[in-house]
């Protein structure tokens, strides 16, 4: 019997990243994240951290938030050498917490049509919510285009043009696309390290998490945080195993409530996720609770070896996320909300 092939390292962490999920996105991070991977001596000191803390965009953004400027690696690899210790500290105090509005695109379908079904307004808890910044679906704009000229507008109630931001997405398939935004009347969230939209640290963290030439969606952070600060949601710093359900318990009984995510299973090891998973069945048991899961296959990679979404090819999604409803795939989904693929058989 052949031995069990060896878990990737750090290296091909960087080089997947490099070569899958930044081109297109990001040229500066392509270049970057390549060369970090055939960079043996800085692997070396990226290995010296925690598992958990050697994923490429963290400290990726903890450079630029030190004030590391877009350019060939060679500058790049010579700002990590003069700031090494101060990267070190930030990747070691921050985490990978994206707080990407575009997201609400690819859930708003999920969302409005759950509140069609249970004839009630919503209320959303977000577990890993960062600032809360997705728990605002009904604040924002939309433009859903499917390619053959016909775009679906959808726009809050009574706001003043300019003073929430529009997300654009386009879709494939029969995306269930509503007419109207579906009402939210309560909205927490639960994080590890909640960002404060008033503390300048925070917002500056949260835009260097922004990838390099994206200026476009860090207009969109910005429009989106002056959104949440005219209603600051109910933010709770803790596990979400363990806050999960005393949160659930404050949404308002007439609601349809329900719990989503967005790229962050993969924080969970293979047990606390399906102790996640136990908790949804409980909550839907007791509370009726709908669930939504965003998702990528191989986010980052776990210690145990374990995958975030094995029910899906990786080369299907190829840096797509799934989209999940109560634990079925519907569709698959730009990791920023800018695409979505319906996968599920429209209704006869």
């Amino acid at each position: 019997m052949s031995p069990a092939p060896e878990p990737p390292g750090t290296a091909d962490w960087y080089r997947h990243f490099g070569t899958i999920d930044a081109p297109g996105n990001s040229a500066c991070y392509a270049e970057w994240s390549t060369a970090i991977a055939d960079d043996p001596e800085l692997i070396r000191r990226i290995d010296e951290w925690p598992h958990n803390k050697r994923q490429p965009l963290l400290m990726l953004a903890a450079a630029r938030f030190l004030g590391a400027r877009i350019g060939p690696y060679a500058g790049f690899r010579d700002f990590l050498d003069t700031h090494w210790d101060g990267v070190s500290r930030i990747v070691l105090s921050r985490s990978t917490q994206t707080n990407e509005a575009g997201r609400c695109a690819a859930l708003l379908p999920s969302l409005a049509r759950i509140a069609a079904a249970e004839g009630r307004p919503l209320a959303l808890i977000e577990v890993g919510a960062s600032a809360g910044l997705t728990l605002y679906p009904d604040r924002y704009g939309y433009e859903f285009d499917d390619g053959s000229g016909a775009v679906t507008r959808l726009l809050p109630a009574g706001a003043a043009p300019g003073t929430y931001p529009v997300l654009r997405c386009a879709t494939a398939g029969p995306v269930p696309l509503p007419a109207a935004l579906p009402a939210v009347v309560w909205r927490a969230g639960i994080d590890l390290n909640p960002l404060d939209i008033r503390d300048p640290d925070d917002v500056a963290w949260l835009e260097a998490l922004i990838w390099p030439e994206q200026d476009f969606r860090r207009e969109r952070l910005r429009q989106a945080i002056a959104v949440a600060r005219t209603d600051p949601p109910l933010l709770v710093a803790g596990d979400l195993n363990e806050q999960l359900v005393s949160l659930a318990q404050q949404a308002p009984p007439e609601t349809a409530l329900v719990v989503f995510h967005s790229a962050v299973m993969a924080y969970l090891d293979a047990a606390g996720r399906e102790r996640f998973r136990d908790t949804i069945a409980l909550l839907a048991a007791d509370r009726g609770c709908h669930w939504i899961s965003n998702e990528g296959h191989t986010v980052i990679l776990q210690a145990d070896g374990s995958s975030v979404v094995p029910e899906m090819d990786e080369s299907r999604l190829r840096g797509r996320f799934l989209l999940l409803e109560d634990g079925l795939p519907v569709a698959m989904a730009g990791p920023h909300g800018q695409s979505l693929e319906w996968i599920e058989a429209a209704p006869a």
